[in-house]
């Protein structure tokens, strides 16, 4: 006999929904408070089972001054989005005639109501309350920060569980952090409050989902970082820094550090520009710096190719808020009389172009101007993995100032991959800058076309 299809009422929860759905409503209507942590891979219902735990609270509520608060890392078009899905489902229900909609961002149910507000760095949220749920959409792109301050003393009184939906990316994002505490709860009383369903969970209930998902990972490769975070629900390697510490390990070398350069070595060099200083700046103020790296390149052996060889870090100049034009001359004489470089790729973005154009007519066709869009430096960044991934980088043993803020920059750099197969590579402001980051990875893309260069004017020595 065939089931009737039915023609009203919200969506059927699939079990999985189910599961989480139902912890979350036991803490809110218990007034448990604590975090509970849903992570459903893409297109798979974590907004639909929001929607639907709202409306079972705001219809056991709606006799009483009661408020849910909904944030996500957007209010247009995030939090409208999820607003317009809560209304339908209540219409769905057959409240639609006693639910209403004030400001643009609250959905009102008798005297309760769900708040849909923006977790943006600079939303204006300070002043609302959570008497029966705080949730958090998309929560591993808010800032903890942001989240900590402005957004979790809403339930500090009220009793009211947290909720983090959201699929993971880093083991640094709030959504991570969220998860690993619900675990270590877990380990203490053995009530579940993590909630964990990856594509494969959610095809087994929905099989043209399950063809999706396999589309999905045949387009973009199983180890593709959106089909891991994405799909998968896998953190991605290296707790969403640029390098892990395996790799961190790989850069240390045991050469020197020089002061000048050995005879007979070939060299290149990334020169990054950093910003200038206003002449009214104040004493103390921080400015990235224009970093100069150079490189000594160690061919691999006969018969491979000069771009496969070893690059070897020798040294690291630094300047901060110097003006452009007064470093001109001291660049060209270390790039084309101390070191002798072959090859110097120069950022010239904005006003690193004047430096770079002023170095090319110095130095001629040693001088590469790259401006560094974001196709760009994508590019900078998978090359530099790949000379760190090869083993084909190193860094010296030891050294001044320069080479540790080179480690501490490199240790502090973080990676975002986008979907066009790009990524970028930054260190957070809050960390202080990326300019001896930038200045490495071009020097490996100096690398990349540099040679041997041969002495012009001069006779060979024996």
């Amino acid at each position: 006999m065939t089931p009737a299809l039915e023609t009203s009422g919200p969506p059927r929860l699939r079990p999985y929904q189910r599961e989480a759905a139902g912890a979350i409503l036991r803490a809110a209507l218990r007034r448990e408070g604590g975090p509970v942590s849903v992570q459903i891979a893409r297109q798979g219902g974590k907004n639909e089972l929001s929607a639907q735990v709202e409306v079972q609270l705001l219809t056991r509520s709606a006799h009483v001054a009661r408020s849910i608060v909904k944030c996500a890392p957007t209010f247009r078009p995030q939090a409208l989005i999820s607003l317009e899905r809560a209304r339908r489902r209540f219409r769905d229900s057959g409240l639609g005639p006693w639910t209403s909609v004030e400001g643009g961002n609250t959905l009102r149910l008798g005297l309760a109501r769900v708040v849909f507000l923006s977790a943006a760095p600079e939303s204006k949220v300070v002043g609302h309350t959570a008497d029966l749920l705080l949730e958090v959409d998309e929560a591993q792109d808010v800032e903890e920060e942001k989240f900590e301050k402005e957004f979790r003393p809403m339930a500090a009184s009220t009793g009211a569980p947290s909720v983090f939906y959201g699929t993971p990316w880093d083991d640094f994002c709030l959504l991570e952090r969220a998860k690993q505490h619900c675990l270590e709860l877990e380990r203490r009383d053995g009530v579940r409050r993590h909630f964990e369903f990856d594509w494969q969970v959610v095809g087994s209930y929905n099989p043209a989902y399950a063809d999706f998902a396999r589309e999905q990972m045949a387009y973009l490769g199983a180890a593709h970082p959106l089909f891991l975070t994405q799909y998968c629900l896998q953190p991605l390697p290296g707790a969403g820094r640029l390098l892990s510490a395996t790799q961190l390990s790989l850069l240390r070398g045991s050469h020197a550090w020089l002061d000048a350069p050995l005879p007979g070595d070939v060299y290149v060099a990334g020169l990054d520009l950093g910003g200038e200083a206003a002449p009214d700046s104040p004493a103390g103020s921080r400015h990235d710096s224009t970093a100069l790296t150079l490189a000594r390149l160690l061919p691999a052996g006969s018969g491979v190719p000069f771009v496969q060889s070893q690059l070897e870090v020798v040294r690291v100049y630094t300047w901060t808020g110097e003006a452009h034009a007064s470093l001109h001359g001291a660049l060209a004489s270390l790039l084309g009389q101390t070191w002798r470089v072959s090859k110097v790729v120069v950022d010239a973005t904005g006003l690193g172009e004047p430096v770079a154009a002023y170095l090319k007519a110095a130095l001629g066709s040693r001088v590469e101007a790259r401006k560094l869009s974001a196709q760009a430096k994508s590019a900078l960044g998978f090359e530099l993995l790949a000379a760190v991934n090869g083993g084909r980088l190193r860094l010296p043993g030891s050294g001044p100032p320069e080479l540790a803020e080179l480690h501490r920059q490199l240790s502090l750099c973080r990676a975002v991959y986008r979907a066009n197969k790009t990524m970028n590579f930054y260190v957070d402001e809050r960390d202080g800058h990326d300019d001896a980051v930038v200045s490495l990875a071009l020097a490996v893309a100096a690398a990349a076309d540099a040679g041997p260069r041969r002495a012009v004017g001069r006779a060979a020595e024996d």
